[in-house]
């Protein structure tokens, strides 16, 4: 009997993360936390046995875009990534890394570009966009340092390519340690410019 409660509980995370994945890819949402209430109510399986981890969910998404997406995804990701690269030569002097789906292949349409950058002064990231006659929008994220510490952001939201680039502001120290991925638990993955560049150039080839 408890074998089986466990094989019905597992088949309800699975059948939860497959359809928050299916929210998320074509909705565009990048709040897993929203994609799975959203699952669970459609499912009808709110409040029946514990939601599927971030780390479930993103597995799902991936291999989504890998049953579902196939050349759209790559194209996708080609179109992302390249504008990731530009973002990051008018962004040059604060050290832009890339971070989040974009970089981890697992970006659905209309999914932004998303860039830590490193400034004691975030103000002169807005001055840099000034200059570049690129019209911005600040936001503040909060982020998680370690476990059991979370700080605010500051952050600039702007279109380039006609796509969506977001900013977020690190101290110059920041550089050296990551925040906490929601997905995973673990510091976040970040790319230089040469790693996009060399991503997006072996892709491109099929190495």
């Amino acid at each position: 009997m408890g074998k089986r409660t466990v094989s019905v509980n597992d088949r309800a995370r699975q059948m939860l993360a497959q359809e928050a994945a299916r929210i998320i890819v074509e909705q565009g949402i990048q709040d897993f936390g929203l994609a799975k209430r959203k699952a669970a109510d459609r499912l009808g399986l709110s409040g029946r046995g514990s939601l599927p981890g971030n780390s479930e969910i993103q597995d799902a998404v991936t291999d989504h875009l890998k049953i579902f997406g196939r050349e759209s995804h790559f194209n996708l990701l080609q179109t992302l990534r390249r504008a990731a690269l530009s973002a990051m030569e008018i962004l040059s002097p604060f050290d832009p890394r890339l971070v989040g789906p974009v970089l981890n292949g697992t970006a659905a349409t209309n999914a932004p570009v998303n860039l830590h950058v490193f400034s004691d002064t975030p103000e002169l990231i807005a001055l840099t966009l000034d200059e570049n006659r690129l019209p911005y929008k600040a936001y503040e994220r909060r982020l998680k340092s370690r476990r059991d510490l979370a700080k605010t952001f500051a952050g600039y939201r702007f279109l380039h390519d006609d796509l969506s680039i977001e900013a977020t502001v690190f101290p110059v120290d920041g550089m050296r340690q990551a925040p906490i991925s929601p997905v995973d638990g673990r510091p976040m993955k970040r790319a230089d410019h040469s790693a996009v560049l060399k991503l997006l150039e072996s892709e491109s080839t099929g190495e």
